[in-house]
């Protein structure tokens, strides 16, 4: 048995996604009893004294069959009608699901701005926290009755990433229509299942589709990759399997693909400044500047910035990249983008005495050596 597998089937905090298509019909609506073999599989694990989160997708799926719309509506204003309506539908119906196993839920409606933004991040670290320590399960879900570019492709997918590493989780199960991660498409069949990701050299044959097969969710296979490929970079175990077979994914049993954490766990900051901040703009490194941010993890000085692209205050969040544009870290600036032109690739001494400090201090800085 893995690694990865024996710490899914371990762990005391986990963070299960589920997806559209695995709670809902072919024409909308919440089927009531693939819902309730979720969270029968969820509650036995509650019961062995995991603490479980659960990120769920379907609210806009849940909200076409009662407004009598036939299928997933492309644009907004009614992707968001859809999802006020299904919302109630989806809570609803976990709140009922859960009580016949005394279990109480909590309703978490998160967007972008929750995990950009810093002091968001952490409020919500803090109701995760209070909400787990009530014994309560989190049902967390993208906030589409007010996101605008946030409802696009595999928005749940990396959402469930992030809340992992939000709420310290010790796994992340994400489930789906498809059983496992293939190098193929598995329906034209000849594809070969992939049971353990070691390293990125395990996924150099894989091809991941983009899009759903049910027509009533917005992710793929390539969100829920790229969402596996974030957690596990960040320490956090990743299993990806059918939502059918969740109560096998939940123990140590030979379902799935499951994803071996690649990286060390990262501080809540250094997480948040690497993966979930957004950039305001950058600033482009000399060779002897990257070496320094990358290699020996030091502050970045005026001396070692090349070119400033972007608009940005002090305290902001910005990508430093090579000469050929690649980004090799992320961090808070110092200094406002009008501040920064005067003092481009001059050294401590030439400068005023109120900018001789560090443009970005390497605690606000997350250095990227093996990005690509």
């Amino acid at each position: 048995m893995s690694q990865a597998r024996q710490a899914v089937a371990a762990a005391k905090r986990i963070v299960v996604k589920v997806g559209s298509s695995s709670l809902t019909t072919a024409i909308g609506g919440l089927d009531p009893s693939r819902l309730d073999a979720l969270v029968d599989a969820l509650a036995a694990r509650s019961a062995a004294g995991s603490q479980v989160v659960l990120v769920s997708s379907g609210a806009i799926a849940a909200g076409l069959a009662p407004l009598g719309i036939v299928k997933r509506p492309k644009d907004l204003a009614t992707q968001q009608a859809a999802a006020s309506v299904g919302q109630l539908e989806l809570v609803h119906a976990y709140a009922a699901s859960f009580a016949r196993y005394q279990l109480t839920v909590g309703q978490l409606l998160l967007t972008a701005d929750d995990v950009v933004r810093r002091s968001h991040y952490r409020n919500a670290q803090r109701t995760f926290s209070r909400l787990l320590a009530l014994g309560v399960v989190p049902v967390v879900n993208e906030n589409d009755t007010v996101a605008t570019e946030e409802i696009r492709f595999g928005d749940n997918d990396r959402l469930a990433a992030l809340v992992a590493h939000l709420v310290g989780a010790d796994a992340l199960v994400l489930l789906s229509d498809v059983d496992a991660l293939y190098d193929g498409d598995p329906r034209r069949g000849g594809a070969r299942r992939i049971t353990e990701v070691v390293d990125e050299s395990d996924l150099a044959d894989v091809i991941a589709g983009t899009t759903g097969a049910s027509g009533v969710g917005t992710g793929g296979m390539a969100s829920k990759l790229a969402a596996a490929r974030l957690a596990s970079s960040a320490g956090v175990p990743v299993l990806l399997a059918s939502a059918a077979a969740a109560a096998s994914a939940l123990t140590t049993a030979d379902v799935g693909t499951a994803f071996a954490a690649t990286g060390s766990r990262l501080s809540a900051r250094r997480f948040w400044l690497a993966h979930a901040a957004d950039s305001a703009g950058r600033l482009t490194l000399d060779d002897g500047a990257v070496t320094a941010v990358v290699t020996r993890r030091r502050s970045l000085l005026a001396a070692g910035i090349a070119g400033i692209h972007g608009t940005f205050d002090a305290g902001d969040v910005v990508d430093l990249t090579d000469l050929a544009g690649k980004v090799v870290a992320r961090g808070v600036v110092a200094f406002d983008a009008v501040e920064l032109p005067a003092m481009i690739g001059r050294s401590s001494e030439h400068l005023a005495p109120e900018q001789r400090r560090e443009v970005v201090h390497a605690d606000d800085l997350v250095p990227f050596p093996n990005r690509s």
